[in-house]
């Protein structure tokens, strides 16, 4: 074998084995070119993205969360007001809760009675307002709001408490007699009667009629408070209502004077006025014969005359009157 036939195959089995070489640096020549490509792609929307995050506003980060009133607009005057105690401050802070004072004082309104006012409730509220202002502590981290709420509650309801008359235990017992009530009411679509409503209550029928006894109060009603009937002319006080019974009925005084005149008209004119002024004026025996120029043994003998003449009238009558 010739030196120049082992050339040509040595020559021939280099470049098979150079070739898959030249292949790879292709392909990855060609990865290359394409993740550049999508680098240049994605410039763009990053530039883009940028630019509107740009635009945008920055927000103030916050330094912490704000607990109750500390980072508060009244921080500063809550810690003076605790060093000083100056009335202006208080005074300030009391404009500013005012309205606190009018919303809980119009709530409990609705569940009073309606002699109660509203102006007497809101200043029972502000003593409650200013007890607060001096109770508050600001390092505790609650709202002021919520803490004044319950101090001006409480102390309407105890002004309310002062001025009732009741005892607490009675208006008690009265409330649970009539929530019971309400709910039987509702269930049954009618009254109830005194033994539902002491099983309702779970006691006996002797004990609840004690508890109806003693939970019977007595409420104070204005009797100048205007009523309207809804009939459209002007309100009138209940008091116009109110029946006198110290005073004679109409009615009854006039079916009086019926049977007077229908009595005394057989009699003559001295007898008449003996009677009307004995029994409708309430004349004495004496005064009577002053008026008539007559002693007051006469006076009662024509009295005695004039009881037994009507006596026998009364009796005929009567005796018309059964047949």
């Amino acid at each position: 074998m010739s030196v120049s036939k082992v050339a040509v195959r040595k020559n021939t089995k280099a470049r098979a084995k150079s070739t898959p070489a030249k292949r790879t640096t292709k392909a990855r020549s060609t990865t290359g070119k394409t993740a550049t490509a999508a680098q240049t792609k994605k410039a763009p929307t990053r530039a883009k993205a940028a630019a509107k995050s740009a635009r945008k506003p920055t927000r103030a980060r916050k330094t912490g969360p704000v607990r109750g009133e500390l980072g508060g607009e009244n921080e500063k005057a809550w810690r003076t007001y605790a060093k000083t105690r100056n009335p202006e401050i208080r005074n300030m802070l009391m404009e500013q809760y005012l309205p606190v004072v009018s919303f809980i004082a119009e709530r409990l309104l609705l569940t009073l009675p309606r002699s109660i006012d509203v102006e007497d409730l809101k200043s029972a509220g502000c003593f409650g307002l200013m007890d607060a202002i001096d109770g508050f502590d600001i390092d505790r981290g609650i709202k002021f709001k919520t803490y004044c709420s319950n101090r001006i509650r409480g102390a309407i309801l105890d002004e309310l408490r002062s001025q009732d008359w009741v005892p607490r235990l009675v208006r008690l017992k009265a409330h649970q007699i009539g929530r019971a009530q309400s709910a039987l009411e509702a269930k049954h679509g009618r009254a109830p009667t005194h033994a539902e409503m002491a099983e309702e209550l779970e006691i006996n029928l002797h004990d609840y009629l004690s508890m109806t006894e003693e939970a019977r109060a007595h409420t104070v009603r204005s009797l100048s408070e205007s009523w309207d009937d809804g009939s459209g002319d002007q309100a009138v006080e209940k008091i116009d209502f109110i029946r006198d019974k110290r005073s004679m009925d109409p009615a009854e005084l006039l079916n009086q004077d019926d049977v007077m005149r229908a009595i005394i008209r057989s009699l003559n004119r001295k007898e008449k006025q003996i009677i009307l002024m004995y029994y409708r004026d309430g004349l004495t025996m004496k005064q009577i014969g002053g008026v008539l120029q007559l002693t007051e043994s006469r006076v009662c003998q024509i009295h005695s005359n004039v009881m037994k003449k009507l006596k026998v009238h009364l009796e005929d009558a009567e005796q018309r009157l059964r047949i």
